[in-house]
């Protein structure tokens, strides 16, 4: 009669835990699909807290079921080869789950995943495997320890294909004093099967949680801005570039949101459009207003590209804006540089051309005198010269951004000797004015010799000194200071005039390559934009920096660059190397 009791409740128990099982495999199925579905869409995905909240009511069921008091989980982590203690635990402080792992190969844990199968512990502290593991320090007496296995199974015949284990199962303490039977490992081992699935679900989703992070962090790195768009026409991805590109706040929630209500361009609305009902790749110029100051358009190269799921089906489109405003203002600077170099050409080819013609008709020497004819040789040797300088300067622009060595060649320069001889070449230049006055004042401090490249400084101050003359036409004070930088390693060289001056706009691109003001009063000067820009490489050669402060249009303009004065450094071992590009 006892037996016939014990079997009763043994089938009783058998069939609650098959009412049991039913119910969490529906739950599984409901986080897989939720799972798969947050793998193959923009669908928000379900909380990590809610999959532990199901492990939890599970364990508190298995705990029930095998009457103990005590439930842990360990998780094989391949990348260490450990057994991880996981949350959620029962009847444990999970705070000292942290950092509570074992080797696969030690204890009770590391002989029930490598062998595949279940171990009754009787007694914590003498047995094999159990006592080579911290089981008595948490308060275990006794225990059941089942592997934690996946099954794999194919859909039409419902065959096992595929065997994984993922980690043990332990349960401990049975109530009332009780030990442990086969009979609770084999409905230990049916319910592990339910947190097994559990468990592979929650690792999955936190791999995709974390995968999707990652992603989104590299995609918010990015300096270019990218924009998904949904077959529904609806933003489920914008990175910090995109935002800012289309004058968007950072913390503002775009997720699912219609895509017209986000972006107001409409030529962006219509490419996103096309590009979500086009199979093909779409790619355009648009021009945006910069957000905050709609005078300043940028230009954006946008290219399209389908976004498709495994099985290949379209989820939506992704586009990306790369600003190219920079490269089509260069674009723009070359095509005027083009034309003003034809300019600057030909004014000292018709000079020489003139000339040249005009003395060869004086077959006899009767038609010019002497005087005359020095005249005429000196105009032709000044417009040489200055075809020369230009051809120079296109030269050394080209071995720059062919990446050419350019090599400085120092040896002590006598500040106020070559400062001398230019102030002297200057006051000849034709851009001299009776009302231009030029002076040189240094500091005491002020070393007389410096290392450098000579020849390259010299052109450095011809360079400066002359566009100080050129662009204050009118005349004027042209003043060079020279004082020493705070440490006394570098002079500062400061030229300033009383001419033109500079927009704030301009100051920004000082220095770049075919770079010239553009307003009324510059226009009729003649200019390539590249002197500036040979001086700006020069100096940085040298291991020094330049910069020019202007107060503004017709307030004059001061161009300051400082330069070591030991060369301590390999500044310029390959000037190229510094500023190609």
């Amino acid at each position: 009669m006892a037996l016939d009791g014990t079997l009763d409740e043994l089938k009783a128990r058998i069939a609650h835990l098959e009412i049991e099982l039913s119910q969490r495999n529906k739950v599984i199925q409901d986080l897989n699909r939720r799972v798969q579905e947050s793998n193959d869409s923009s669908q928000p995905t379900p909380e990590i807290n809610e999959i532990e909240e199901t492990l939890r009511r599970l364990m508190t069921r298995i705990g029930m079921i095998v009457q103990g008091t005590k439930c842990l989980l360990m998780v094989h982590d391949p990348e260490t080869n450990d057994l991880i203690a996981e949350r959620p635990a029962l009847g444990l402080d999970e705070s000292n789950l942290d950092g509570l792992r074992i080797a696969t190969t030690d204890g009770l844990s590391g002989h029930v995943f490598t062998s595949g199968a279940p171990a009754i512990m009787y007694d914590a502290v003498t047995d094999e495997f159990g006592s080579k593991e911290i089981f008595s320090q948490i308060g275990v007496r006794n225990g059941v320890c089942v592997p934690l296995i996946v099954e794999k199974r194919d859909e039409e015949t419902n065959k096992v294909i595929d065997r994984k284990t993922i980690g043990v199962l332990h349960v401990f303490n049975q109530r009332f004093g009780g030990v442990f039977t086969d009979e609770d490992v084999a409905l230990l081992e049916r319910m592990s099967r339910n947190a097994a699935a559990v468990i592979n679900t929650a690792t999955t989703f936190r791999r995709v949680v974390e995968e999707k992070r990652e992603l989104e962090e590299q995609i918010n790195a990015l300096s270019i801005g990218l924009v998904m768009i949904g077959k529904n026409e609806r933003v489920s991805q914008m990175n910090a570039s995109a935002r800012q590109i289309l004058g968007i706040a950072l913390d503002e929630s775009l997720h699912n949101r219609p895509m017209d209500t986000v972006v107001t361009n409409e030529d962006v609305v219509k490419l996103l459009r096309t590009a979500i009902t086009s199979d093909i790749e779409v790619t355009d110029e648009i021009s945006i207003s910069e957000p905050g100051a709609p005078e300043n358009m940028h230009t954006f190269q946008v290219q399209s590209a389908a976004v498709n799921n495994e099985s290949g089906e379209r989820l939506g489109t992704v586009a990306i804006f790369n600003d190219i405003t920079a490269i089509k203002n260069v674009d723009k600077m070359k095509t005027a540089f083009v034309s003003t170099v034809s300019h600057e050409l030909r004014t000292p080819m018709t000079s020489i051309k003139g000339f040249v013609s005009t003395l060869l008709m004086d077959e006899d020497g009767t038609m010019f005198d002497h005087t005359d004819r020095m005249e005429f040789y000196g105009i032709i040797d000044k417009e040489c010269d200055r075809l020369r300088r230009l051809i120079d300067d296109l030269l050394n622009v080209s071995r720059i951004e062919a990446g050419a060595s350019m090599q400085l060649v120092f040896d002590t320069v006598d500040i106020p000797e070559v400062l001398k001889k230019t102030i002297t070449i200057e006051n000849g230049s034709t851009y001299k004015r009776e009302t231009h006055t030029i002076s040189f004042e240094s500091d005491p401090d002020v070393p007389q010799i410096i290392d450098a490249d000579p020849d390259k400084f010299e052109q450095i101050l011809h360079n400066l000194i002359g566009n100080a003359l050129k662009y204050s036409p009118d005349g004027g004070a042209v003043k060079v200071k020279a004082s020493m930088v705070p440490g006394n390693e570098f002079v500062q060289f400061a030229i300033s005039d009383q001419g033109l001056g500079m927009s704030p706009e301009f100051l920004k691109k000082f220095g770049e390559k075919f770079a010239r003001a553009d307003n009324r009063d510059t226009r009729s000067i003649n200019g390539t934009g590249i002197g500036v820009f040979l001086v700006r490489n020069f100096v940085e050669g040298h291991g020094g920096t330049m910069w020019p402060d202007s107060e503004g249009i017709g307030k004059g303009t001061t161009i300051t660059f400082t330069m070591p004065v030991k060369q301590t450094g390999d500044f310029a071992a390959n000037l190229s190397s510094r500023v190609a590009g």
